[in-house]
């Protein structure tokens, strides 16, 4: 729904002596000025008195519960999604972001990167909209050597990226590594880790392989 301002007609200006009739036509204005104030939804009303908390703007969140392996070395692979938690003014399929809404967006992005090998690996994050690169939105983690112990080394990969996009537009993250990991071959390298909730020796909830949210921040200039 859209909401616009109203302002009230314009008060009568005053007699130097008291008139019955101005007096009437200062009370009609009144009323109907009232009138419209008891008109607003509660949205509406909400909005005029310059509060924000009964809004809603277009926005997604997203995870996922998978290991998630890249196609090979040096190979761009999308980053997949299998959980929607929240959204509204976005769609989400085939591990793709539709907007419905025109804006200025932010996207924020967390990657639960583990290393199995011996050196030390990177991972390259960006974003793709519609298919092609955006430009400036690429980010280098670096993921140290695996413990002397042989147990992996963790990285947690957080980024984020301010863009345009306009109504249909399809958002994508992509990754790749240096040296692809897979935990079931097993395959030593890098890949993104999920893990499940535990009970012991505490209890925690479930590791997602990939956490991402994107929210409005302005119309289009």
């Amino acid at each position: 729904m859209a909401m616009e301002r109203f302002r009230h007609s314009p008060l009568p200006r005053p007699r130097p002596e008291y008139s019955e009739e101005q007096m009437f036509q200062l009370i009609r204005v009144l009323e109907l000025y009232f009138n419209q104030l008891d008109s607003q939804t509660p949205l509406q009303a909400e909005y005029f008195r310059g509060r924000g908390d009964k809004l809603t703007f277009p926005h997604i969140a997203a995870s996922d519960s998978t290991d998630q392996i890249a196609t090979g070395d040096d190979t761009p692979t999308i980053v997949t999604w299998d959980t929607l938690e929240s959204g509204s003014g976005w769609t989400l399929a085939s591990n793709a972001a539709t907007a419905q809404y025109a804006g200025v967006y932010t996207i924020r992005y967390s990657l639960q990167f583990v290393n199995t090998a011996n050196a030390v690996h990177d991972a390259v994050v960006w974003l793709k909209v519609n298919g092609s690169d955006v430009a400036n939105s690429a980010t280098t983690f670096s993921i140290p050597a695996r413990k002397s112990s042989g147990a992996p080394a963790y990285v947690c990969g957080y980024s984020e990226a301010t863009f345009t996009v306009d109504a249909g537009d399809e958002i994508e993250l992509y990754w790749a590594t240096d040296l692809a990991g897979n935990p079931t071959t097993p395959t030593d390298g890098v890949y993104i880790f999920h893990d499940a909730a535990q009970v012991s020796p505490y209890a925690r909830p479930a590791i997602p392989s990939a956490i991402g949210s994107i929210t409005f921040v302005s119309a289009l200039p």
